[in-house]
């Protein structure tokens, strides 16, 4: 089994890194370990289903830290920094830092995790590890994980940019006299883990449409793509947004 590929001192090694020192191992080796590195199809001991509770842990940590730092900033600006400091992105640079590479069992090698190609399953491995604390021992013990290695990107994480939606509000004011309006095109998913995709129209320009797991996060991902597309915010090589000077 993948579990016993994973040492003690290994296991050691990676608490004193992250600052937890786990009750049950077994879910550390679970959350470490990739579908890859199993023997049976199907098999329910890899970290797929903990970074879907993660990905929500995760969440709420965030938006908590951000809710206390920022006291004066609107919904808007919130959502915006909680975007950048969750993203995939985001996750893959705390795994970095951890080098949670070297405790990762995959079928693969230690090089091929750290290349770019690999940098979603390093992201999908922060959040099952979130999920693993959180289980083993409470939500604080997780919000101290995530105050931990997410406190010092607060200040940065979203804040080049404004909130979508006010931004392109202003845009298409100026540019066409237009109020923005959106509508929901389609819903999908269960009840508790919905999809939204939403269309904005801007009347004299051209819409756009956007994804998210609420509404508003749907509307905030279409107005982005507007302003990206009519150059009013740029995207640099790295990922990040910012507004175009120019």
């Amino acid at each position: 089994m993948a579990a016993a590929r994973v040492s003690a001192q290994k296991i050691a090694q990676l608490e004193e890194r992250i600052g937890y020192t786990f009750k049950e191992h077994a879910r550390l080796v679970r959350a470490l370990t990739h579908a890859s590195a199993t023997k049976n199809t199907g098999e329910q001991s890899h970290y797929e289903r903990l970074e879907f509770l993660g990905d929500r842990v995760l969440g709420l940590c965030v938006a908590e830290l951000l809710f206390d730092a920022f006291p004066n900033a609107p919904e808007g600006e919130l959502s915006v920094r909680l975007n950048a400091l969750v993203s995939g992105k985001t996750c893959a640079e705390i795994a970095d830092e951890i080098a949670l590479h070297e405790f990762i069992q995959a079928g693969t090698d230690a090089k091929q995790l750290t290349s770019k190609r690999m940098r979603s399953v390093r992201a999908d491995v922060t959040e099952s590890l979130i999920a693993a604390i959180h289980l083993d021992g409470g939500l604080e013990a997780a919000k101290q994980f995530v105050r931990k290695f997410w406190d010092k990107r607060l200040q940065g994480a979203g804040g080049a940019i404004r909130d979508s939606k006010t931004a392109l509000q202003e845009w298409a004011h100026v540019k066409t006299g237009a109020t923005p309006v959106y509508r929901v095109i389609k819903r999908s998913g269960p009840d508790h883990d919905p999809t939204f995709i939403v269309e904005v129209d801007i009347g004299g320009a051209q819409g756009a449409s956007g994804k998210g797991k609420s509404k508003r996060t749907a509307e905030q991902a279409a107005a982005q793509a507007v302003l990206l597309r009519e150059s009013v915010w740029v995207q640099t090589a790295d990922g990040t947004i910012k507004e175009n000077k120019k």
